[in-house]
């Protein structure tokens, strides 16, 4: 399958109905049925489903494109997350509810719990679906939740995996932004991208837009089920990534950009929500350091190899 043939059609559906006014709409607690109703007419929900259970059957791979577009245009429902739910679900031979699944983990506050219908919790092996009954982060035009009493913890890693793909794609998308900003606002008779400070700024940030792409994919190569080291590099590199990016960018972007009417505050602030989500840097870096030392006897380039 050619995946341009999905990632295309995929993109233009995001950019017609997730537009930056219809972002707002929702976060401010408007009604996001028509929104999330063309994403479940479009198919795209069961792109991990097995195609004997009625999806298109991608690896977590193969999808990981269309899951950076979600970040990349900061969709304010959980796509991806009902996305890997119903293909968890499926897996099982369990029932796939309809309308949105976040993904509780056990760790802080849930992505998009605030806007799901259901929470997936439990293990691969004994899955658990709830109603949405969560408590709000307090957090102002957030539609992420707590969800109180929920153990996901053994699907962290799964998690972890979808988070540094939307970080993925969001920190590209925020990376464009800057340079095209830095490009236009002109100081002093010319634009402040030629300036050698901002210059070193921009490369750092493409340097670790770059790395959060990167450190996604090697968290989608082992599928939905990931290597528990693919899983601690990815959300280790994208979170990273995810602070630095986002710092830089509203630098170089000045007042502007942490105004509510301008658009980098949208992707930054899911930058942050989603650098914390299913486990921050901290968390993953002890996860890599318990692996490390499990194997004390191994070099190190050797166990990097091995990683």
């Amino acid at each position: 399958m050619d995946m341009q043939e999905l990632i295309d059609p995929f993109a233009r559906l995001i950019e017609d109905i997730c537009t930056p006014a219809a972002i707002r709409a929702v976060e401010a607690g408007g009604d996001s049925a028509p929104m999330w109703q063309a994403f479940a007419d479009s198919g795209f929900l069961d792109a991990l489903v097995p195609e004997d259970a009625g999806g298109a059957g991608l690896s977590l791979a193969d999808a990981a494109p269309l899951i950076a577009l979600l970040g990349h245009h900061a969709v304010p429902l959980p796509v991806g997350d009902t996305m890997v739910a119903r293909a968890l679900l499926a897996a099982a031979g369990a029932e796939l509810p309809d309308g949105p699944i976040a993904i509780a983990t056990g760790s802080g506050a849930v992505s998009f719990g605030g806007v799901a219908a259901h929470i997936l919790s439990g293990s691969s092996g004994a899955l658990v679906v709830t109603g949405a009954r969560t408590e709000p982060t307090g957090v102002h035009h957030d539609t992420d939740a707590y969800v109180p009493a929920v153990d996901g913890k053994a699907l962290r890693p799964v998690a972890a995996v979808l988070r540094a793909l939307l970080i993925s794609g969001a920190a590209g998308r925020v990376m464009d932004m800057t340079v095209a900003y830095a490009n236009e606002r002109n100081q002093f008779g010319k634009p402040i991208g030629k300036q050698q400070a901002v210059q070193q700024q921009l490369s750092v940030l493409a340097e670790q837009a770059v790395a959060a792409r990167i450190a996604a994919a090697i968290g989608a190569r082992s599928g939905l089920s990931p290597r528990l080291a693919d899983a601690a590099v990815a959300k280790h590199g994208a979170s990273l990534a995810a602070g630095q990016v986002a710092a830089i960018a509203h630098a170089v972007h000045g007042a502007i950009g942490i105004s509510e009417e301008y658009d980098l505050q949208l992707l930054t602030r899911r930058l942050h929500g989603w650098r914390l989500a299913d486990g921050s840097e901290g968390y993953w870096a002890g996860v890599l350091g318990e692996l490390r030392a499990a194997v004390a006897a191994l070099p190190t380039a050797d166990f990097i190899r091995a990683a």
